[in-house]
């Protein structure tokens, strides 16, 4: 009887971990969200709808390797996605004082968004069974819709690979910019 219980309690775990908690879906709504940002300031979904589009990049856990490479990248590259009338924001459900170190130890010249009651990470689909951010980046339109999900980031090229995709997307440029 132990057996069977514990083999039913590791898949269901797997199961857990495995599928994704995507409530979220291209064409909806994104979820409005109020969060404090490594840069001393109060984001809100709602100050960029109808101004501007917004991308969202969750990530598990400050100061771990793939986060550290991916925040390196966004910053080091965030030239590319400047050059798109976007807002960008690295998110996670770490506490905020932690957002901030991490922020300045990678040169970070955008804002952490800081999720400490993961009510956003719910209602944004990506917070894991285990209480932390899935690597998820939500593209977010000028309406206020989602316009992509992505599940499969590169930490090392988030910043190329968010650049391209707005191009993708359609994103207006920035006055000035060409494309590439």
């Amino acid at each position: 009887m132990f057996r069977y219980c514990k083999t039913l309690m590791l898949g269901l775990w797997l199961a857990a971990v495995a599928s994704p908690a995507s409530a979220l879906e291209v064409g909806e709504p994104a979820p409005d969200f109020a969060l404090p940002g490594s840069d001393g300031q109060t984001h809100r979904l709602a100050d960029y709808r109808g101004k501007q589009a917004v991308v969202l990049a969750w990530f598990p856990k400050a100061y771990t390797s793939g986060c550290t490479i991916e925040c390196k990248s966004l910053a080091e590259n965030g030239h590319l996605i400047r050059e798109y009338d976007v807002a960008y924001f690295m998110a996670s459900v770490d506490p905020l004082d932690k957002n901030i170190g991490f922020a300045e130890s990678t040169g970070a010249d955008f804002p952490l968004l800081s999720d400490e009651d993961k009510s956003v990470a719910r209602a944004y689909g990506v917070l894991h069974p285990l209480g932390f951010a899935r690597r998820h980046t939500v593209y977010i339109g000028k309406d206020g819709r989602v316009l992509k999900i992505d599940t499969d980031v590169k930490p090392a090229t988030s910043a190329e690979d968010m650049a391209a995709t707005l191009g993708e997307l359609g994103v207006e440029r920035r006055a000035g910019t060409e494309p590439r």
